[in-house]
């Protein structure tokens, strides 16, 4: 399987000498295993002046990324919804698709330290505070009937358990470094086990939604929400149940305890000793 990509191409707080905001794309590749050791994961960036703000431009960037890789990404992910049109151009006029996406994590860490160590250094640097990304909040919708599981349960796992699934048998999935997350060996890990007689197809399809994060949300009635893409979101399951609701609140507060970290395994039954799909997400701010 080939690389994907997150990008960010976006106005930072550092203006040139006309007092306009100096742009910037950022290049780096998505971890997809637990085992993978964050420094080898490819890096790019590159300032843009505000006059040449455009999807040439950052084409011209996204092939020079691609000349230093050695290699084109399959894939690229974005989380800025108000990109979309250059950065989805930019990648068409490349022959890569381009996927708005919340499983963006290099990225987003990434992004945090150069607010931190980097931008301050330059001249013309703005201080204040990083604007968040507005998202669009839509209505939870029904999951469709290729995605709905026979039944589910709240699991945890400790940490250092999740660092053997290489070794695991898993059909579909995806995951990223431990130490991305700041989590520790004897972290405890939340996450939902799907079973279906149908699990791997179920897993297909999921493999297709690129998946964001699980929670718990108590806003109306109790739901537990499936988040995707960069602005989907699905309800898996309406919980009304005592015990559940008790369940799903341990779920949201281990998740918060373990940095946003969580999983989601699908397996036939409850028996199996293998995975029809396994994902390991993170909830994060962006």
């Amino acid at each position: 399987m080939g690389s994907i990509w997150e990008i960010d191409f976006y106005s930072r707080p550092i203006l040139d000498d006309n007092q306009k905001k100096i742009w910037e794309v950022l290049v780096c590749e998505s971890p997809l295993d637990i085992s993978t050791k964050v420094d080898s994961l490819f890096r790019y960036a590159q300032y843009c002046p505000s006059t040449q703000v455009n999807s040439g431009w950052l084409r011209t960037a996204l092939q020079e990324a691609i000349n230093q890789a050695g290699k084109a990404p399959i894939k690229i992910r974005f989380f800025r919804r108000q990109m979309n049109n250059m950065i989805t151009k930019a990648c068409q006029d490349l022959g890569i698709p381009a996927q708005p996406s919340r499983r963006t994590l290099v990225l987003n860490h990434w992004l945090e330290q150069r607010m931190e160590e980097v931008y301050p250094q330059e001249a013309g640097y703005q201080g204040g505070a990083n604007p968040s990304v507005r998202l669009e909040k839509p209505l939870p919708q029904r999951l469709p009937d290729a995605l709905e599981g026979q039944q589910w349960v709240f699991v945890t796992l400790d940490a250092a358990d999740l660092a053997e699934m290489p070794e695991w048998e898993i059909g579909f999935g995806e995951a990223f470094p431990l130490e991305l997350a700041k989590v520790s060996p004897e972290t405890r890990i939340p996450g939902i086990l799907i079973f279906s007689p149908r699990a791997l197809p179920l897993a297909g399809w999921m493999s297709g939604l690129d998946l964001a994060f699980l929670r718990f949300d108590t806003s109306e009635e109790g739901r537990l929400l499936l988040e995707t893409g960069v602005t989907e979101s699905w309800i898996v399951a309406n919980i009304k149940k005592p015990q559940l609701l008790a369940e799903a609140k341990g779920f949201e507060e281990a998740k918060q305890k373990a940095n946003g970290v969580h999983f989601i395994g699908v397996q036939s039954d409850p028996k199996a000793q293998s995975f029809a799909g396994f994902w390991l997400l993170q909830e994060v701010n962006l």
